[in-house]
């Protein structure tokens, strides 16, 4: 399993919303790409701070996504945040959540 970590800071004005902006808007997107497996969003409780965490089969299907998808999420979400959003991708080296398990990279026993 492979992941992309976004971390962004939100505009003031959007951070009460911004649940659902992503539910609305981001996820019916990101729901129709091959290998897409799910999407964590994290808001920091006490500042206009936020993690986005997709999660993929691959690492070619999160590829696929940040070449061929990936400039249309950043002009919705450009709507709502300030500055550039830092990308960092990952492999997924264990999971405990059942869904996510065989995506693994490392043996569980």
């Amino acid at each position: 399993m492979y992941s992309r970590h976004m971390t962004f800071q939100i505009k003031k004005s959007a951070v009460s919303e911004f649940p659902q902006i992503i539910e609305k808007e981001l996820l019916p997107l990101l729901r129709t790409q091959t290998g897409f497996l799910d999407e964590v969003i994290l808001v920091a409780p006490d500042k206009p701070e936020g993690v986005a965490i997709s999660l993929w089969e691959k690492k070619e299907f999160a590829d696929n996504y940040t070449r061929d998808f990936y400039p249309e999420a950043a002009k919705i979400m450009n709507k709502y945040i300030e500055g550039m959003p830092v990308v960092k991708t990952f492999e997924v080296g264990y999971a405990t959540l059942p869904k996510f398990e065989k995506f693994a990279t490392v043996a569980h026993n």
